[in-house]
């Protein structure tokens, strides 16, 4: 490499983002993961022992999934290439592999693929890959922030384990703050930088657990501050709301997000948390989630988990994903919001699905029972000679339109499919 390359490689280093400068190069500089990466754990103590297999990393950006990796390839003795899922082709695929398979064979040596966003490959991309990791040609480290056991091929996923790196705690988040303001080399220690309290507080928590939001948005706030006449440069809370212009709910439409967040709706109005509930439901329309998605989900509660006990509860829940459909969004959310709270509130019940689920579970399980005699059909020639409807009691001839008589085939006699809660109408 020449002075120009050089040069030019630390013009590139300056000029790159806090969060890019502040990577940590080792092990002991390394912030957060303690599950996985704590002294005497076992991805640790692999990455030490040089002991390395083919894992996937998940979990939310700015977690650390990419520096790991880097961390691996400088501490492990193999060799180390790196694909982007969002342009390699299989092409490229193949072109690593060729040269993997060149080392193992001249110096014994495997080689890691780091493969950033690994979701991004499709099915074809995957399967290119799977067998030269189950031959251990390779060895796959795979970063993504969706859930790999709905992006991944089962194949390719049963050969590779699955870590899960957290969110960062407030005292990571922290801790980089620290390191960032007094690190001469890589952070901003030349610049001599005050954050009140406040402010770091509130990037703390804007920034959801992400680590390169703190630093980039922290670089943001310091280089768009003028320092005073002493060459302090002090950052408020108006200041560090400027360098964080958004606060975006995480929240991926195909991925865990968004079934998390509706479980949690659905379990919160099951649970009668209205607070939850408009949480819940407030998250989901930010990140714009389809509002008839929502709205079926809410039918669908009132007659799970309301039912009978209130039936009301059903009809306001119609109303609302007719209403929604007709108007739209953004008015939409008020509706939403209606039906909702007032699943959320009202009395529950279970009755309806335990007993079609209990009979459903009999009709699939059990011999069919025949309908009884005297509840057939008796409105065609030939049905009175065949006893067809013999027997009958109409209830509407006896005293409250009710009369005892069997209605179960032979053998059902005794079976219970509903039972009343006790709550709301129910009790009636």
């Amino acid at each position: 490499m020449d002075l120009f390359s050089i040069s030019m490689e630390e013009k590139l280093k300056k000029s790159a983002p806090l969060a890019d400068r502040m990577r940590p190069q080792d092990l002991d500089d390394f912030v957060g993961q303690d599950h996985v990466l704590g002294e005497g754990k076992f991805l640790r103590r692999a990455i030490k022992a040089d002991r390395i297999n083919s894992m996937i990393f998940f979990g939310p950006p700015g977690t650390g999934k990419t520096t790991l990796a880097m961390i691996i390839a400088n501490q492990t003795k193999m060799r180390f290439e790196k694909l982007s899922a969002v342009t390699a082709g299989v092409k490229d695929i193949r072109e690593v592999v060729a040269r993997a398979e060149e080392s193992l064979k001249m110096t014994g040596k495997k080689t890691i693929l780091f493969v950033d966003e690994i979701h991004r490959f499709n099915k074809s991309q995957q399967d290119a890959l799977l067998p030269f990791v189950e031959r251990g040609i390779i060895i796959l480290i795979g970063a993504t922030t969706e859930n790999p056991y709905f992006e991944v091929n089962k194949a390719l996923l049963s050969r590779a384990m699955v870590i899960v790196l957290n969110s960062l705690e407030r005292e990571d988040l922290r801790l980089l703050v620290d390191k960032a303001l007094t690190d001469k080399e890589r952070g901003l220690g030349d610049y001599n930088v005050h954050l009140e309290d406040e402010a770091l507080d509130y990037l703390l928590t804007i920034a959801q657990g992400d680590g390169r939001i703190v630093l980039n948005s922290l670089e943001i706030g310091v280089l768009s501050t003028e320092p005073d006449k002493n060459g302090l440069r002090t950052i408020d809370l108006d200041g560090i709301r400027d360098s964080i212009q958004v606060k975006s709910a995480r929240y991926d439409k195909g991925g865990d997000e968004h079934y998390d967040t509706i479980s949690a709706f659905i379990k919160s109005m099951r649970g009668s948390d209205p607070q939850a509930v408009s949480y819940y439901l407030a998250k989901m329309i930010n990140a714009g989630e389809d509002p008839i998605f929502i709205a079926r989900r809410i039918v669908i509660a009132a007659s799970e988990d309301v039912g009978n006990a209130d039936p009301m509860a059903l009809q306001v829940a119609v109303a609302a994903l007719q209403a929604v459909h007709a108007i739209g969004m953004p008015e939409g959310r008020i509706i939403l919001s209606q039906a909702a709270l007032y699943v959320a509130n009202a009395p529950k019940s279970n009755s309806a699905i335990v007993a079609i689920d209990k009979a459903m579970d009999d009709v699939r399980n059990l011999e069919i029972g025949r309908v009884p005699g005297h509840l057939r059909d008796a409105h065609y020639g030939g049905a009175e000679k065949l006893g067809h409807g013999k027997g009958y009691l109409y209830p509407h001839d006896y005293p409250g339109h009710y009369v005892e008589q069997t209605y179960l085939p032979e053998g059902f006699e005794d079976k219970i499919y509903y039972k009343p809660s006790g709550q709301g109408l129910e009790k009636e």
